[in-house]
């Protein structure tokens, strides 16, 4: 257990369902406040009426045995009771987030569970000076490729690549400059913690915010013009807000 990274174990692999079926692929991470654990992604991963995408659940895989990292259970997320949406999801003043949080019911997961959460001590507010150029890491499942035998993610380089606290074209997000890939909506965007945030814990990074799509040109010559590599990442504070009430 001390040899694995607790940024690992932040985060976790969605597969989306309707039924039997199998939809996609996606990434997500635990968030928790105040004793209550939530599972955190894109809200276009839980329901997307542009893509025609209405899965019924979720299914992530838990660790179960701090010893052994092979040891893991799927775990099902179910995603409407009763005919309402169990997610929440935000508005802010230019429309929808593309941010999804669904509470976990701790009696629910299995007793041996080992796994990390963000929490608000690791948000980084928009507000804080981000210079352009900084180093960050996204960690997930692109195309859903991970550690088949340990169940764990992988990790990705990425910058910033416009002015973070600015709301790039009025959206409620930032952009990164990183490969990205299916699955990967739903990892967390994160930066090293200054060596003077002592009250994290043992997960010593800062959460910039959540990984949603790549962003394209529609004047692109795909014949001619290489993709961007630029990415819509929503600013984490938007974690507050919803899981507030």
């Amino acid at each position: 257990m001390s040899l694995i990274e607790p940024l690992l174990l932040s985060t976790v692999r969605i597969c989306t369902y309707a039924g039997p079926r199998l939809l996609t692929n996606a990434s997500g991470f635990f968030f928790s406040r105040d004793e209550r654990l939530f599972l955190v992604t894109s809200r276009h991963v839980v329901s997307d009426v542009s893509s025609r995408h209405f899965p019924d659940r979720l299914e992530i895989e838990l660790h179960t045995d701090r010893k052994n990292m092979a040891r893991s259970c799927d775990f099902s997320v179910p995603l409407y009771r009763g005919g309402k949406s169990l997610w929440r999801q935000g508005l802010d003043t230019a429309g929808g987030v593309d941010v999804a949080m669904i509470e976990m019911e701790h009696a629910a997961l299995p007793s041996a569970v080992v796994y990390h959460a963000f929490t608000p001590a690791h948000l980084q507010a928009p507000s804080d000076l981000i210079e352009v150029g900084t180093a960050l890491l996204v960690v997930g499942f692109p195309l859903g490729l991970h550690d088949h035998l340990h169940h764990m993610p992988v990790v990705r380089h990425a910058i910033v690549a416009s002015s973070f606290g600015l709301r790039f074209q009025g959206q409620g997000y930032f952009l990164t400059d990183a490969r990205t890939h299916r699955g990967t909506s739903g990892a967390p965007v994160v930066m090293r913690a200054p060596a003077t945030c002592s009250n994290l814990g043992d997960l010593c990074w800062m959460l910039l915010g959540v990984h949603s799509a790549c962003l394209d040109m529609v004047s692109r010559d795909l014949m001619q013009d290489e993709a961007l590599g630029l990415n819509c990442t929503w600013y984490a504070d938007i974690l507050m807000a919803l899981s507030g009430s």
